[in-house]
Formats: C-alpha cells, structure tokens, sequence
C-alpha cells in the first residue's frame, strides 16, 4: 500500500521523550485515495500531536468494503512497510523480485532501506478487502541499507481466558515473532471474546496505542471503538482490555524513537535534502539505479507530486 495524495504534506517529526501513562485518543482522519476506485482510508499517524508510537510511524485502515485496489509501482525509502490483511487477500510484487499473495493471518513485511519499489492489487472477481498498512521509520544504518522482503505466515500467538492475540512483530511475553525489525517494537492483533477481561503484558520501557478494528473496548477503563487511535504513553506493565460484546483491535508499542524525521510521498528521510533526492530519483530515466524494477507492469508507474514549495519546522508532540 502506498500514500497515493497528489498533494502529500510534508510531515518534520521530532525524536520525542517518556511522557508515562497517558490515555488519549486521536481521531482519524478520512482520505481519499487517487487511483483506487471509491476507496478512502483513515490515516491516525502521523498526527500533529503524534508524530510516533515507537518507531510506527504510519497507520491507515481500509474497508471492511468491495473495492478493486489496484496500485501501481511506486517508490519507498527509509522506512519498513507491514501490511496486514483482515480480510481478502492482495498480490504484492516488488523490485528486489517478490511475487506473493498475502492472506489473513499472513505478515508482508518490506525493507525500503535506500530505496525499493513495489505493487499491490486485490485478487478476485468482486475483491473485499479490510486490512491495516503500518510503516515503521528505520534507524540510521537501515535507512540507508539494501532492500529486502519477508512474508511469515507461521505467526505466535499468545492466549488468556476468551482473548487471543497474534503477534506481527516482536513479541508479547515470550511468543516471539519472526519478523525482522531494526527498532524494539511489538505490534499484536487481539481478539477479545464477549465478556473476556485480560491484562497484557508490555515492556514498561515502551509506548503503545490501541487501534480497534471491530467492536468495542474498555482499553485501561477508557471505553474505544473504530475511528481513532488511543495513545496510552509509556511506563506500563501491562494494558487493561475488557470486552463485554466482543472486539478485535491492533496493539502498537515500541521503544521512543529517537530520530528526528521528514516525511513526504512514500519517503522518510533525516532532511529535506534527503527526500528530494529520492524524488528526483524516482522521476529520472534511470530510477532503476535506485529503486529497482518491478516486473510485470511494463514500466507503468505511479509518478511522484510536486514538492512543496517550503521547509517546515520539525513538527513536535504536544507538550501536554
């Protein structure tokens, strides 16, 4: 999944420091996408107030909806993209020369580093599709590395009385994910049954957000539903759910990140002068010096929107 806005803002997110537990929540933002019929997604990072949970710094949901999703190749740098399905299944091709379907319960899981390139299309006469897209900002070394991909289907799953929770990435007490990551982070789907109560344990050194999919949730006695982000700060040793119709959500957490970042398009880069770079990259005739080629499209595209015109100041969380 790619940001397909013809006019992206420019996102300056600043390295940010512990605030402690916190419960507050962050509505989504609605956004239409160019190039996918009827098709609009809700964007709840980056947010003005919240540039990061961890080092996730993207997050949109699509459908549950009948949608033809058809996105064409374009460009990513600097930044790891994790897509994961909650229902109906999307062909991923990429220019380090992967051609996989993932499907529910599957973690697609791709390394920009200094620059990849990449498609998605729903399969099917009449494609349903919901699913999560998450980008993860790469630390200096990996942001600047090779590009690679990782699909892992054989994913762990920790359970307690009438909660079940798959972990994407990382892990949560002692059920580990395969997936490779370059910051300490945790990601896990959680399905809480009718009238299941838990508390999940979390590392105390990290923050972490709640995003449901479906349902409704008592999320450390806060009630959330579907359309925003409940940011929970860090300091925790463990997150209260309590269910009592039954509710699916995404938990995020990880280490503060500690760079600042511009984000722009599909790129994250340390400055200004980095992301242009990576435009004029993906616009040049040799941008497969770069980013490589992804077979089967014959050298369609998606090209990249005209900068900005200005630099923006680093964009802080509020100081609340």
């Amino acid at each position: 999944m790619t940001n397909l806005d013809t006019r992206p803002d420019e996102e300056v997110c600043g390295a940010v420091v512990p605030r402690g537990p916190v419960v507050e929540r962050y509505d989504a933002r609605e956004v239409p996408l160019g190039g996918i019929r009827a098709m609009q997604v809700r964007r709840t990072l980056p947010q003005r107030g919240l540039p990061f949970v961890g080092a996730w710094c993207f997050l949109d949901e699509f459908g549950p909806q009948r949608v033809d999703m058809r996105v064409l190749p374009h460009p990513h740098t600097g930044l790891q993209t994790v897509t994961w399905p909650v229902a109906g299944e999307i062909r991923h091709r990429d220019s380090v020369g992967s051609d996989v379907v993932v499907r529910p319960g599957q973690l697609n899981l791709m390394t920009a580093g200094r620059g990849i390139a990449h498609s998605e299309f729903s399969l099917g006469d009449e494609p349903f599709v919901h699913a999560a897209q998450l980008w993860v900002a790469l630390p200096d070394g990996p942001a600047d590395g090779p590009a690679s991909f990782q699909q892992v289907g054989d994913l762990p799953v920790w359970e307690a009385p009438r909660v079940r929770a798959t972990v994407m990435v990382g892990s949560v007490d002692g059920a580990v994910s395969a997936a490779r990551v370059h910051s300490p982070l945790v990601g896990a789907d959680v399905v809480v049954e009718p009238g299941g109560a838990v508390e999940v344990p979390v590392r105390s050194g990290f923050e972490h957000a709640v995003l449901v999919l479906s349902g409704s949730v008592e999320v450390a006695g806060v009630p959330h539903g579907p359309g925003g982000l409940l940011y929970l700060g860090d300091g925790r040793d463990s997150v209260a759910l309590q269910a009592d119709e039954g509710a699916r959500l995404l938990l995020l957490g990880g280490e503060p990140f500690g760079h600042d970042l511009v984000m722009w398009w599909n790129f994250v880069g340390r400055t200004h002068a980095e992301i242009a770079q990576a435009r004029a990259a993906w616009e040049s005739p040799d941008r497969a010096d770069r980013f490589g080629e992804v077979a089967g499209h014959d050298g369609a595209r998606i090209p990249a929107p005209e900068l900005p015109n200005v630099r923006l100041q680093p964009r802080r969380r509020d100081a609340r």
